[in-house]
């Protein structure tokens, strides 16, 4: 079953969320089905994050890892097995391609593959402009008003 929502009502009072619009659509629109491989997100702090992909029987050579526009793809490629033949196989080294949408500022610091996981560190960084600040409120009722002179020379 399959509910199409209907965002045309929220753009008469929302600017700038298109993006967000467009990722719910997207999202309504995936097929469930797309489990493989396992993974794991992670929220590391405040501002970080750890991907962490099950990928055994995979080397380093083997994966891409690619940035888009707020968005990170991660593939990977294997070559067919040769010979053998199997009395059960469930070890599944096929090639995938997996998707992750980012947030803004979402960049990543570093990818690694240990013991057949690969691990990929993001971190949000905010332009300086883009972080809260305090904004300090002047009052002008305290300050007394000092009568104006006028240049020139003061009469006797």
């Amino acid at each position: 079953m399959r509910n199409n929502i209907d965002f045309s009502p929220l753009f008469g009072s929302s600017i700038g969320f298109d993006r967000v619009f467009d990722l719910l659509d997207r999202t309504n629109n995936l097929q469930s089905n797309d489990s493989w491989p396992s993974y794991n997100i992670e929220k590391t702090g405040d501002d970080s994050y750890r991907i962490v992909m099950a990928l055994a029987g995979f080397s380093p050579d083997q994966l891409s890892l690619s940035y888009e526009p707020n968005q990170l793809i991660v593939s990977g490629e294997t070559q067919p097995e040769e010979g053998g033949e199997y009395l059960y196989k469930g070890l599944s080294r096929k090639t995938f391609q997996r998707r992750f949408e980012l947030s803004d500022y979402v960049k990543v610091t570093e990818a690694r593959m240990e013991n057949g996981l690969l691990t990929i560190e993001l971190v949000r960084e905010l332009p300086e402009a883009m972080k809260a600040r305090r904004i300090q409120v002047k009052d002008l009722s305290e300050t007394t008003a000092k009568p104006m002179q006028i240049e020139g020379q003061q009469a006797a």
